[in-house]
Parts: structure tokens; C-alpha cells; sequence
């Protein structure tokens, strides 16, 4: 539990910190190597992780005061701490709270922030007077949005499905956590890599020969 929710709070940063590499690069690219220097990228990392560690450290020790005497089947295929805190007896009051808390502290705040520089981006774009050069801008961001959704939108269902859809069936549950795990992992290599023309004419070679 510990890991899986440490990684997805860094994954959610990283995206963070390229939200505001894209602002800096499209809203005021005279400046992108002055403000985005390697020590200042360094710090963003070191922040992202400390950001992190900091967020999930406690949970383990607020799961491990509290009574399990219930049959503990997981709803989901690994451990996760709104489904975890579902089957102690005691009282899960402190663990709900600060759940709630790390939720809008992390994702609810790297999203809010994710759509406040792509709001900045899009009114620089909408300033260009040439169509082609807007669309070409708006084509450097593509894949980091893509990024954004396939992270946000299962993240959001399988919260959702936490909360409101306990009477779901069990194989829902699985599979919803399943996507939300693997599908983003599985498609972000895919997204970052089909822009380069290199590795497009590779794969079409690759499904042209397959096809033949």
C-alpha cells in the first residue's frame, strides 16, 4: 500500500512539474533557460518525492492501531488505503480524514494547478494571429494531456467506485483497479513515443511486415 500510493502521488507531481515545463516553454520561452535551470529542476524532483514520502508515511501507522477481526477480502487486487480502512472494527474517523486530506492536498491540488497553466497557455496560443503556428503550439502539448487523462480519469473512477459503488460486484471493483494501475503505465511510453517520426516509420514497418 505504501508504495503503490507513494508512486501514484509522484506520478501525479511529475505531470505537475511538466504542466509548468510546457507553461514556461510556450507562455514565455525567452526565459525557459533561466527558469528552468538543472538545480531548480533538481529541487522540483527532490520536492515531488519529499512531497510524497511525507503524505504516505503515516498511513501504514494509522492502519496498523487499528482492530481487524472481519474476514478482510479486499475488493480490489492490492491494497489500497480507502479500501483497506473499509474492514477494521474500530473506529476509522482520523484514517477518513486524513485520506480526504492527502486527496485534495496532492491530486486535488496538482490538478487544479495542471488546468490553471493550460487555462495560461491556452489565452497565450489564443494571442498567436497565425492559425498554423496555434496549432503547432498546441501540438507540444498533446501528449502531456493524453498523460493527464489516462492518469486522472481511472484515478477518479476507482475513488468513485470506493465510495459510492460498494454494492458493485467484486469483478467491477477488480477490474476498475486493475485499469486504473496498469493502463497508464502501459500507454505513457506509447503516448511520448509516437510523435517521433523515427519510431512511427518503425512501427509501421513493424505491422506492415506483421500484415503481410
Amino acid at each position: 500500500m505504501f508504495f503503490i500510493h507513494l508512486f501514484s502521488f509522484v506520478e501525479s507531481g511529475i505531470l505537475l512539474a511538466m504542466s509548468f515545463d510546457r507553461y514556461v516553454a510556450i507562455c514565455i520561452p525567452l526565459r525557459y533557460a533561466t527558469v528552468l535551470t538543472d538545480a531548480r529542476v533538481v529541487h522540483m524532483g527532490m520536492s515531488i518525492i519529499i512531497r510524497s514520502f511525507c503524505m504516505v508515511f503515516p498511513l501504514p501507522f494509522l492502519l496498523k492501531r487499528l482492530p481487524f477481526c472481519k474476514a478482510n477480502v479486499l475488493s480490489h487486487a492490492y491494497c489500497l488505503h480507502p479500501n483497506l480502512i473499509c474492514q477494521p472494527c474500530g473506529d476509522i474517523t482520523i484514517n477518513c480524514m486524513y485520506d480526504l486530506f492527502i486527496v485534495i492536498f496532492t491530486f486535488g491540488l496538482d490538478s487544479a494547478l495542471i488546468l490553471l497553466s493550460y487555462v495560461l497557455i491556452l489565452c497565450s496560443v489564443l494571442a498567436i494571429a497565425s492559425r498554423e503556428e496555434r496549432l503547432k503550439t498546441l501540438n507540444t502539448c498533446v501528449s502531456h494531456m493524453c498523460a493527464v487523462l489516462i492518469f486522472y480519469v481511472p484515478m477518479v473512477c476507482v475513488s468513485m467506485a470506493v465510495r459510492y459503488g460498494r454494492h458493485a460486484p467484486w469483478y467491477v471493483h477488480t477490474l476498475m483497479s486493475l485499469i486504473y494501475l496498469f493502463v497508464p503505465l502501459m500507454l505513457n511510453p506509447v503516448i511520448y513515443s509516437i510523435k517521433t517520426k523515427q519510431i512511427r516509420q518503425r512501427l509501421c514497418k513493424i505491422l506492415l511486415a506483421t500484415r503481410i
